[in-house]
């Protein structure tokens, strides 16, 4: 299928992310990923088919053989980490937004929790283009993923389409909740203005023994869980 303006409406997720998964074609010091979630599988074959055919800078696309944990299939592109990749990463941006008549698409980097606005300035700011770079920025995201994050919960697969943020053990129904701020301890405390909710006792043992060893509290309706010097703050949703 050939695809046109608009083909993909309603078919993507609005946040894409970079870096976020191993490269299949080399190491990833020398490789950016990039991944495009989709609601269906048809439109992630005719999205691959797209970038893997429409830019000579693309080394590798793929699309995952069935539907993801999250509920999506993905969409995976590699290109080259060199000077043009940032020129390279808009380019192909720019063909996905009119595919999808999504105008404002957003990415997170190494799966990091906060989205980030797709502009020249922000990608040149987050993604490294020179191999000795990589582990550095790597490193100063590391609590920054949401995966590592949950380094010492007892969950078996987390995953964050858009802003909801799902957790889940085997045997046990998911856990989810709308994701609402990330930062440093200190940082949060001072941007919650809610009292400290002691009526939802229960909510919080319930939660401290499905997800692990971390300090959760309760303001209002907003859930904060603690790693090291990181404050993750979230809401509960209740299906």
């Amino acid at each position: 299928m050939s695809l046109r303006e608009g083909d993909l409406k309603d078919m993507m997720h609005d946040v894409f992310e970079i870096d976020s998964f191993a490269s299949k074609m080399g190491a990833d010091k020398d490789i950016i990923t990039i991944s495009f979630s989709l609601k269906e599988k048809a439109p992630a074959d005719d999205l691959m088919e797209f970038l893997e055919k429409g830019y000579g800078f693309i080394l590798d696309a793929d699309v995952t053989s069935g539907e993801q944990r999250d509920g999506t299939y993905k969409v995976f592109v590699e290109i080259e980490r060199n000077r043009d990749a940032h020129e390279n990463i808009l380019e192909i941006v720019d063909g996905v937004k009119k595919l999808s008549a999504i105008d404002k698409l957003k990415f997170r980097y190494y799966k990091s929790f906060r989205s980030r606005p797709v502009d020249q300035t922000t990608i040149e700011q987050l993604v490294p283009t020179d191999p000795d770079n990589y582990g550095i920025k790597v490193n100063e995201n590391n609590l920054d993923n949401y995966k590592n994050f949950f380094n010492r919960s007892f969950v078996d697969d987390i995953s964050l389409v858009e802003n909801t943020l799902t957790i889940k053990k085997i045997y046990s129904d998911p856990v989810m909740f709308e994701f609402i701020d990330f930062g440093n301890n200190r940082t949060i405390q001072n941007t919650i203005n809610e009292t400290l909710n002691v009526n939802d006792f229960s909510e919080i043992i319930f939660l401290c023994k499905y997800i692990g060893d971390y300090n959760i509290n309760k303001y209002g309706d907003k859930i904060v869980l603690e790693n090291e010097d990181k404050s993750l703050v979230l809401k509960r949703i209740i299906i």
